[in-house]
């Protein structure tokens, strides 16, 4: 039998909404000049983002289903939909959506998905709204818990949960919460770190509802510098399907221009920032320009700065044009 449970999205639609006015009256009169704020365009992109993957993942659910079921049927276990039984899936699901955020970080063809999270340089709750169109690369990570005799609908409000959890952390206008909760607990410190560019805020912090996680297995990184948020190489656009797309479209470019079958399997499930290996004399064979002084105005010394390489070389080896 089906468990009765609650639409916990639903649900929360009130308070999201409630929440978002009010994040948007206090920067009109309290405003943060080192905070990210809000962007009429940027906030509407995320809203035009999250409202499509409503769309979209009603689309995806119908196979998603299908194969769920077909292996909730396979499993002789059973797990009882209980009070103290929803807790511990509650607590399963949390663990697997770790593995799944972090997969969807160091596996390119599953970071195209999730890029879409990370493209504004915007922190706010709208941000928390800017959600995929393809998340039909989720499932699998989930299929442990179907396995162990969870039922998709008592997956599928866990799984809600812990999205409707996530919302306020999306935020700059919470500052550090007391030590036991930032030890347990997402925050908006923590998630801020998540959605940062710099070099050592990249793939930290993946929990969703727990920073256990983090803490256990190496990806905990703590809010020290003010962040910058958004891509490493940022897309200068708000049109929704590019928005939803852009990396795939850089998948494809990348895919065509490689030169091997390895490397084109690299540049889909390596990292999003993989390089393949020089091939073995190819340094060797080019011309080493010659440096160029170049010294600025009022200057003590010279800067340097390297001639253009041939036309031919950069031709060769045209760059990859992935987001990170």
């Amino acid at each position: 039998m089906e468990p009765n449970l609650p639409d916990v999205v639903l649900w929360s639609i009130p308070a999201f909404v409630l929440l978002t006015v009010i994040e948007m009256v206090s920067y009109r009169f309290h405003p943060d000049e080192d905070a990210a704020g809000y962007d009429t365009k940027d906030a509407a992109t995320s809203l035009t983002m999250g409202l499509g993957s409503l769309g979209f993942d009603l689309l995806w659910k119908i196979p998603i289903l299908a194969v769920y079921m077909g292996v909730y049927e396979l499993t002789p276990l059973r797990v009882p939909v209980l009070w103290w039984t929803v807790l511990l899936m509650l607590l399963a699901q949390d663990f697997f959506y770790y593995w799944s955020h972090r997969g969807h970080h160091v596996i390119r063809i599953l970071w195209a998905c999730h890029v879409v999270h990370h493209s504004s340089r915007k922190f706010n709750l709208t941000t928390a709204l800017r959600q995929p169109w393809t998340s039909a690369t989720v499932w699998p990570f989930y299929l442990p818990l179907i396995a162990c005799g969870v039922h998709p609908a008592a997956l599928a409000f866990c799984q809600s949960a812990n999205l409707v959890y996530q919302f306020w952390v999306h935020t700059e206008r919470v500052g550090k919460l007391p030590r036991p909760f930032e030890y347990v607990l997402n925050t908006p410190s923590h998630h801020r770190v998540h959605h940062a560019s710099q070099g050592g805020y990249l793939d930290r912090n993946y929990g969703g509802i727990l920073i256990v996680w983090d803490r256990m297995f190496g990806s905990f990184a703590a809010e020290t510098e003010r962040p910058v948020y958004g891509l490493t190489k940022n897309i200068a656009t708000h049109n929704p399907l590019r928005v939803a797309t852009h990396e795939y479209a850089a998948i494809a470019r990348d895919v065509r221009a490689a030169g091997s079958w390895s490397e084109r399997a690299g540049r889909v499930f390596r990292g999003p920032g993989w390089q393949p290996a020089p091939r073995p004399g190819a340094e060797a064979a080019l011309p080493v320009p010659a440096p160029v002084s170049v010294r600025a105005a009022g200057g003590p010394a010279p800067v340097r700065a390297e001639a253009p390489a041939p036309a031919s070389v950069t031709a060769a080896a045209p760059a990859p044009e992935h987001t990170r």
